[in-house]
């Protein structure tokens, strides 16, 4: 450029005229007018894109903690659970051994309830197969004694002997 200038001086017409320096000085003058605008304007929208980065980034922080907060809470409760399951269950197995030791209990009570009154049956069969002994017993003693008094006794001794019963059956019934 500065040739181009050089040799328009030396050729008679100022350098000014010339279109390359035209061109040029127009092409600087543009930048210079516009350029400070381009730079605030494209300046602006890359800071306008890196705080929408930096308040995307902070709210992916954000929920980030949040994530990690409520995994947290989660985790306590999946534990808290465990930890509550085995103590049911835990407490359903002394439960269950209460349980068993109470029906072992009842079953024993039950099973020597079951054989007093066995042997209180066997107890009144025995005295009421003792009691039909003796009556049997009785009535074969009577039948014989009746049937020996009825072949060895004479009318008059049977006769007085039926009357001492009568006269003693008062003082017996009284």
């Amino acid at each position: 450029m500065i040739s181009t200038a050089y040799a328009a001086v030396e050729g008679g017409a100022p350098f000014y005229t010339d279109t390359s320096f035209l061109t040029a000085m127009v092409f600087v003058a543009f930048f210079a007018f516009f350029g400070k605008k381009m730079w605030t304007i494209v300046t602006g929208m890359l800071d306008e894109r890196g705080e929408k980065i930096r308040t995307e980034l902070d709210e992916a922080a954000k929920l980030r903690e949040e994530a990690q907060d409520l995994l947290a809470t989660y985790q306590k409760k999946q534990r808290d659970a465990q930890e509550e399951a085995k103590a049911i269950v835990e407490h359903a197995r002394e439960e269950a051994g209460r349980i068993a030791k109470d029906a072992e209990a009842q079953l024993e009570a039950g099973l020597a309830r079951r054989e007093q009154l066995a042997m209180d049956r066997i107890a009144q069969a025995e005295t009421k197969a003792m009691d039909e002994v003796r009556a049997t017993a009785v009535d074969v003693a009577i039948e014989a004694t009746a049937t020996l008094l009825a072949e060895k006794i004479s009318d008059a001794k049977a006769d007085k002997l039926v009357d001492d019963a009568i006269k003693g059956l008062s003082e017996k019934l009284h």
